[in-house]
C-alpha cells in the first residue's frame, strides 16, 4: 500500500448529514455528532413523517415511471464520507440523488451541500458523470436542481475537513444565539442565550470550601 492509499485508508469517514448540520451551525454539528445529543420538535417530527415514504428502501418507480432506489447507502473513499440517499433516480443520463426536505428551500443553503456530497459519492461509486442532484422541498412541493460545479465541490471538501477536525477535537463551538436558534430543536441543551463564561463554569470545579466548625 503506497503512502497516498494508506492516507485514504486511515482517514476518518464522516456522515454526510454532518456537513449539513455544520453548514447550518457548527455547534449543532458538535452536539449531534460528538455529544450524541438530539431533541425532537414539530419540525423534526414533520421531517420524519416526510421521510417515511422513502425510508423503506429498495428499488421501485416514481410517479413519472422512472426507476428509483430508496435509502441507497453511498460513500466516498477519496473524501472520507458516507451516508444514505433518500432516493436515487436512474435515467438515461445516469444516477441522480434526490434529498427530501419537509420545509422550504434556500439556494446555496445547507441542503445544497448535503446533496452535493451525495453527487460526489455517486460519481466515485458509479464512475459516471453525475452533474447535479435534486432537493425536493415539501413546503412548495417542488424539485430544485443543484448543479455540482467546482466551487460547490470545493465547499464540500472544505466543510468535510472542518467537520473532521471538529469530531477529533475537544472543544464545543461557541453558540451563535441568532435567528437560527429559534426553530432549532437542540436549543434546550445548547443554551445559546447563556454567556460563554456561565457555560464554562458548569465544568470547572469550585475551590474547596472552608468550614468554620
Amino acid at each position: 500500500m503506497d503512502r497516498d492509499t494508506r492516507g485514504l485508508a486511515e482517514q476518518r469517514s464522516i456522515p454526510i448529514s454532518a456537513l449539513e448540520h455544520h453548514a447550518y451551525c457548527p455547534r449543532q454539528a458538535a452536539l449531534i455528532h460528538v455529544d450524541g445529543y438530539f431533541e425532537s420538535n414539530v419540525d423534526t417530527v414533520r421531517g420524519d413523517l416526510a421521510h417515511a415514504a422513502v425510508d423503506r428502501g429498495g428499488a421501485g418507480q416514481d410517479r413519472r415511471g422512472q426507476r428509483v432506489w430508496h435509502s441507497l447507502p453511498v460513500w466516498s473513499q477519496m473524501l472520507g464520507l458516507h451516508g444514505v440517499c433518500d432516493t436515487v433516480q436512474f435515467d438515461r443520463d445516469g444516477p441522480k440523488p434526490v434529498e427530501h426536505k419537509s420545509g422550504g428551500y434556500r439556494p446555496g443553503g445547507p441542503a445544497d451541500l448535503q446533496v452535493a456530497a451525495q453527487v460526489l459519492c455517486l460519481r466515485e461509486m458509479f464512475g459516471a458523470p453525475v452533474p447535479y442532484g435534486i432537493v425536493f422541498s415539501g413546503r412548495d412541493r417542488k424539485r430544485h436542481d443543484v448543479m455540482v460545479d467546482e466551487d460547490l465541490e470545493a465547499r464540500v471538501r472544505e466543510t468535510a475537513e472542518l467537520v473532521r477536525a471538529l469530531l477529533e477535537g475537544d472543544r464545543l463551538p461557541e453558540p451563535v444565539n441568532d435567528k437560527r436558534c429559534r426553530r432549532c430543536s437542540l436549543q434546550p441543551g445548547c443554551l445559546p442565550e447563556a454567556p460563554p463564561a456561565a457555560l464554562t463554569s458548569l465544568f470547572v470545579p469550585k475551590p474547596e470550601a472552608e468550614w468554620n466548625d
